[in-house]
């Protein structure tokens, strides 16, 4: 959890150009509450896509919004996030209802469709590119729209998080859905295995989309860089393509991970942000998309010279901010890289590996 406080540390610190909202709507007699970041980039004349991101069991909309940074992507990538905020149920517990033990009669996806109306009533949002994530109780609950709205959602992204039996046995979706599931095998909250009374396990969830989706059963399998030896884990990448309309379904499995959020705490090899993003900006309803993130940002950013004394170079298409750690997870120094050129002593820094971390990037350098 150390690198969660971190993380919370730096946010403080790093000042957002968007206008942050904490608003609610009235559903079913119910004040639901939520939390939108709409970024300064937004233009009324101009459709931007919409990310929902739903906290975990117990956990609320405002600790979801800090540790995911989504906010911070949607400065620099252009789009609004809303942060919807479960209703108690029966023993006083925030929960997203997705049939879980303990769970209520709340409508929950009716709420999450209501609120895409009230939003799209308010903004020009594209309706063609909405997403859902979410991690734990979030993950389940962006399955079961996955499952529900299909017809709303263009992808889903699930971290942490599973289909529960009663989502499993009555999904019908509507059309071929891209999915992202990021997993630890070693996940004693959500079994990576699963629970035979409640939650599936992450391979029958991933078989299920697969062949809903009619993607290759042979996925492409990378075994990712070990970036952070002492975080206790690694991460292996499965990628299953070719599926109708374009769709995909990819699987980062933690190996050794618990039930994190990788990049924030626990595996720091990859950051579930960035790639839920990298994800999402692929498609809409309709299909892939043109071009992506991961297409677009692959020569705009440089870091340089990779084995160094005294400073690095770093040239970005963009104005962002970025966090330096050392292969501890220790936060070092923290600022914002101007468009261009940026200039970056290290003479302090002792020798050793670290990592630069942005909203899009996670650069590795060596100080000697």
């Amino acid at each position: 959890m150390k690198h969660l406080f971190t993380y919370l540390f730096f946010l403080i610190h790093v000042i957002h150009y968007g206008q942050q909202i904490s608003t609610s709507i009235m559903h079913d007699n119910m004040q639901r509450d939520y939390i939108l970041y709409v970024p300064s980039s937004y233009n009324p004349t101009v459709s931007m896509p919409l990310v929902f991101g739903f906290h975990g069991y117990t956990s609320n909309a405002l600790v979801n919004l800090t540790y995911t940074r989504l906010k911070n992507i949607a400065d620099t990538a252009g789009f609004i996030v809303v942060h919807p905020q479960g209703s108690l149920n029966s023993i006083g517990n925030t929960h997203w209802n997705v049939g879980l033990p303990g769970s209520s009669s709340v409508d929950d996806v009716g709420f999450t469709n209501a609120l895409m109306d009230t939003l799209i009533s308010q903004y020009n949002i594209d309706q063609s590119r909405i997403y859902a994530c979410g991690m734990s109780n979030g993950g389940y609950m962006s399955f079961l729209l996955g499952c529900q709205l299909s017809h709303r959602v263009a992808a889903i992204a699930s971290i942490t998080g599973s289909m529960t039996l009663s989502t499993f046995n009555n999904c019908n979706p509507q059309r071929p859905v891209p999915v992202l599931q990021i997993h630890g095998t070693q996940d004693s909250t959500v079994p990576y295995n699963g629970n035979v009374t409640w939650s599936k396990s992450i391979d029958d969830v991933i078989q299920y989309w697969v062949n809903f989706n009619n993607c290759n059963a042979t996925p492409t399998v990378t075994n990712l860089p070990d970036l952070v030896s002492t975080d206790g884990s690694t991460v292996i990448h499965y990628e299953y393509s070719g599926g109708n309309n374009g769709s995909e379904v990819a699987h980062f499995k933690v190996i050794d991970g618990g039930h994190d959020w990788p990049g924030v705490w626990g595996n720091l090899d990859i950051d579930a942000s960035i790639e839920i993003w990298r994800f999402f900006s692929r498609f809409n309803l309709y299909g892939p998309v043109s071009t992506s993130i991961s297409s677009t940002e692959k020569d705009a950013f440089t870091l340089y010279p990779r084995i160094c004394d005294n400073q690095i170079i770093v040239i970005s298409d963009k104005k962002e901010t970025y966090a330096i750690y050392d292969l501890n997870g220790k936060h070092i120094v923290h600022g914002v890289l101007k468009s261009g050129e940026n200039i970056i002593s290290v003479q302090p820094y002792a020798k050793g590996t670290y990592i630069m971390v942005t909203n899009h990037h996670r650069e590795k350098f060596l100080v000697q």
